[in-house]
């Protein structure tokens, strides 16, 4: 099955309806990808079929379970899940931090060629920017642990607003571990088309009453 035939499939079985112009941005998003991992390293999965099921619909599987106008992906790394987000969802305002320059470089060239008028690429530790405006969901993708991920980035999430942790198995420890003035809203369980590892999505908001 070619890149474009297990996007279409796997979005279908997730129940996301994209239009066609961000299903052709998504697969020239992976190509991009493919050309830059040759050198930049960008990311181990370098298989485009592995991609579109790891990296692309992985991203996109948390999108039923967003709300907001605004979204912060802390650690883009490569852009995921922030870039894939994007270009289904060209109404948000997304910020993509990333500390890493190289990955950084990637991400505006991304930008650049994706025509993604609704990102900024942020050159800087999550730790040290501030936004004049909080974002309705901060999403991290493999940036930390949980306690880790709430001090790191909770200074960008609106009064509202809601941290929201892409994660492998059930993270019991990690959720036992949280700030006292953030609770646990929900845990996701997230069936991903062709990846057969567990994927959790943690919703954190703040407890105002702590």
């Amino acid at each position: 099955m070619d890149a474009d035939a297990h996007l279409r499939q796997g979005l279908t079985t997730l129940g996301i309806e994209l239009a066609p112009t961000a299903e052709r941005s998504l697969l020239q998003y992976l190509s991009l990808l493919t050309k830059w991992n040759r050198v930049y390293n960008l990311t181990a999965i370098r298989e485009p079929s592995r991609v579109v099921s790891h990296h692309l619909l992985d991203s996109l599987s948390v999108l039923p379970h967003l709300s907001g106008v605004s979204l912060a992906d802390v650690g883009a790394g490569a852009g995921l899940p922030g870039v894939p987000l994007a270009i289904a969802r060209s109404d948000w305002r997304i910020a993509l931090v990333e500390s890493n320059h190289k990955k950084a470089a990637f991400l505006r060239q991304a930008v650049i060629e994706l025509k993604l008028q609704n990102v900024q690429v942020i050159i800087d530790r999550v730790e040290h920017w501030g936004p004049p405006n909080g974002f309705d969901v901060v999403i991290s993708r493999a940036f930390s642990d949980l306690p880790g991920f709430v001090e790191a980035a909770q200074h960008l999430c609106s009064s509202s607003g809601v941290l929201a942790a892409m994660k492998g198995v059930y993270p019991d420890e990690e959720l036992a571990q949280l700030p006292p003035d953030w609770h646990l809203e929900r845990v996701v369980p997230l069936e991903v088309p062709g990846v057969r590892a567990a994927r959790h999505l943690v919703l954190l908001r703040r407890d105002h009453t702590a």
